[in-house]
């Protein structure tokens, strides 16, 4: 007792203790696992002659659990092309007489019992493919685990080892990486804890993950030499090759979007001197002297968890925001997606706190996938009683709008005095109201914009820097509020590029939901003048919309002639296929994503004013610009007569998009802020 709160606290031994003591099943449903007691029956993988992924299976007798095994893969297959070696490592049992009837994979049959490491070894010199994953043979696999693990190595170049989630079949976790000591001993992270819990599904570096599910590319196993023999038959060998791969200057990834379940048997726990647990202190021995000046650098045997875990990063940031993002939805999605990755880049420890305090289960394993801790109920009550548990360890708070930093500025000023406190305006609120209310003369809109102003203001003189998205919108609080700190950081964009030319291309596409006041106006311009005006010039010229649209909204805009799409998760083909992007906003305030996307693929906009604002951009240059019915109609005649105005305004489209609004100029008004 005494030294689990020690390293855990009080709060999490009464946690642990809790979770010991609660009535579980032996499976957890929800999981989905197939029986171990099936009669065996014909089996397929569908494996490939020319694999990318080598998943290396070893095997001792236990033929139940290596069919289930097998099963699971075949139903919950890798993306890229792959194989399946199973390395039988002298069974005792009849598995050599199954394995023998499975087709599709291929099996090392050893001659004598070698061992996990001998046989991990056998199987990866066997091995095909660019990447190899050790699977125990006790596991079952989830949907996406190997695409998540190979994901890992895409987004972290210097990565070179990546583990799973390991959960147990009764549904709690069994391992979300773990962390060495200076004595050599380990401590698994989240054991026995929820799953489910986010504080335990974002990526993370750790010291090593479990050779039950471990990804690493043929090349660096190659040259770390390996499993190293010297701890066969096993335990601390997947240890020593995370410390191999740490020495050569490569990383060690936990992947919590990679789910595999994992049989170990619990009950084994604390018999060290029996079976091959009793392995476990042999190798514990010869790992400390192998690795003694590298545990130099790690922490003493009882240091708390949670100063371990603080000592892996810069600090903390945390980012609050109305709800979760969601990058289909809306430009500031996409917007703070860029700057959450760019925190991550830059060595900090990101939490995310959506104002609502819920969240989609999708969403968080989107985020934790990132490297993004997610703060929602019922695991965290909210957000003020996250800062006074965790305010040592913040650096910057980040509140995004207005409504959210109007409630928190505060606190974060009394339990964090010397964080750094940055508003986020996304667009100046009162810019847009107030657009909108002299546009139609709403007098109630008119009084929310002056009170928008008094608060956006009042929070840019207390905050330490003010994000804004355009120019327009920071030499307009310069004049209002020279003393104020105000940065510019815009929106942040991929280049895609054009992958199609300008030949065949024809049609409108306009990007948005219409639950944004300027998107739901843009629609029925679109459809009310803008549409009927086109077609006077080009019969069957068509707008096609992209965006959530009520039912009855959306049947009202189709009987009017614009074509409803819906929300398009992937807007690449439409904007390879049509003319141009239409932008047709007649109020707002920032910079518009929805321009900004068009252009990241060299795809032509025409759009108003309004649209354009406060983003560098020339008509006739990198856009076209129209204010009324007629002259959209015009524009879109002239850009589909003239192919060197539509080369020009996609060529200097995609500049614009790299000069301005590239992720090299969000980071250095980041680190200008933060640091």
């Amino acid at each position: 007792m005494r030294a689990s709160i020690a390293l855990r606290g009080w709060k999490g031994t009464i946690g642990r203790i809790s979770q010991d003591l609660a009535r579980r099943p032996d499976v957890d449903d929800s999981l989905s696992l197939l029986p171990l007691e099936a009669a065996f029956t014909s089996l397929s993988v569908p494996t490939s002659a020319t694999p990318r992924v080598s998943v290396v299976i070893p095997v001792h007798g236990k033929i139940e659990y290596t069919l289930a095994c097998l099963r699971s893969i075949a139903n919950a297959p890798p993306t890229d092309p792959f194989e399946v070696i199973v390395v039988d490592d002298a069974s005792p049992d009849n598995t050599a007489t199954i394995l023998a009837g499975i087709s599709g994979m291929r099996v090392i049959n050893n001659e004598r019992n070698l061992g996990f490491v001998g046989s991990c070894n056998a199987g990866a010199a066997a091995a095909l493919g660019e990447y190899l994953i050790f699977l125990n043979n006790d596991t079952q696999v989830t949907p996406g685990w190997s695409d998540a693990l190979l994901r890992c190595f895409e987004r972290h170049p210097r990565a070179g080892i990546a583990g799973s989630q390991l959960v147990y079949p009764d549904g709690r976790l069994q391992e979300a990486g773990a962390w060495v000591f200076a004595d050599a001993s380990a401590w698994n992270i989240g054991r026995f804890t929820s799953r489910k819990n986010p504080a335990l599904r974002y990526a993370r570096t750790v010291d090593y993950v479990s050779g039950a599910s471990l990804a690493i590319s043929r090349d660096l196993f190659d040259s770390l030499g390996g499993f190293d023999a010297r701890f066969a038959p096993g335990y601390y060998e997947d240890t020593d090759l995370a410390f191999a791969a740490r020495a050569a200057g490569r990383s060690v990834w936990y992947v919590p979007d990679s789910m595999v379940v994992h049989s170990e048997g619990i009950s084994s726990v604390g018999l060290g001197d029996t079976g091959m647990k009793r392995y476990q202190a042999v190798n514990q021995t010869k790992f400390a002297e192998k690795w003694r000046e590298a545990l130099r650098k790690q922490p003493a045997p009882g240091t708390p968890l949670a100063v371990v875990d603080r000592a892996r990063h810069r600090g903390t940031v945390l980012v609050v925001d109305t709800v979760m993002p969601d990058v289909s939805r809306d430009s500031g999605s996409l917007r703070l997606a860029g700057i959450l990755k760019l925190l991550l880049a830059d060595g900090w420890h990101v939490v995310f706190a959506p104002d609502d305090g819920h969240a989609e289960d999708t969403a968080i394993r989107e985020l934790g996938a990132l490297g993004v801790e997610v703060l929602v109920k019922p695991w965290v009550s909210g957000v003020p009683s996250w800062l006074a548990a965790n305010h040592r360890d913040l650096h910057a708070a980040i509140l995004c709008r207005h409504t959210v930093a109007a409630q928190y500025e505060s606190l974060v000023r009394r339990h964090a005095p010397s964080a750094k406190l940055i508003f986020d305006t996304v667009d100046l609120h009162f810019l847009r109201e107030g657009r909108a209310a002299e546009r139609s003369g709403n007098r109630a809109l008119a009084r929310q914009a002056r009170a928008s102003r008094r608060q956006e203001l009042r929070l840019i003189e207390k905050a330490d820097t003010t994000f804004v998205v355009s120019e327009y919108e920071r030499d307009m609080l310069c004049r209002l509020m020279p003393g104020a700190r105000v940065a510019l950081l815009s929106n942040i964009h991929d280049i895609y590029g054009r992958e199609a030319g300008f030949e065949g291309r024809r049609d409108l596409l306009f990007i948005g939901g219409y639950g944004h006041p300027p998107n739901a106006d843009a629609m029925h311009w679109m459809a009310d003048d803008i549409l009927p005006a086109l077609r006077q010039v080009v019969p069957d010229a068509r707008i096609w919309v992209a965006g959530d649209v009520p039912d009855a909204e959306r049947r009202a805009f189709s009987d009017a002639g614009l074509d409803m799409l819906g929300r398009v998760p992937d807007l690449a083909p439409l904007m390879n296929s049509v003319l141009a992007s239409i932008a047709p906003l007649r109020f707002g305030a920032g910079v518009k994503g929805k321009v900004n996307m068009a252009m990241s693929h060299g795809l032509p906009v025409i759009g108003s004013t309004v649209a354009v604002e406060g983003m560098r951009l020339a008509d006739g240059q990198e856009v076209l610009v129209a204010n009324d019915a007629k002259s959209f109609a015009t524009a879109y005649a002239r850009l589909a007569a003239d192919e060197a105005l539509w080369n020009r305004l996609s060529d200097h489209a995609l500049q614009n998009v790299r000069t301005h609004f590239s992720a090299d100029a969000a980071m250095a008004t980041l680190r200008k802020a933060i640091d």
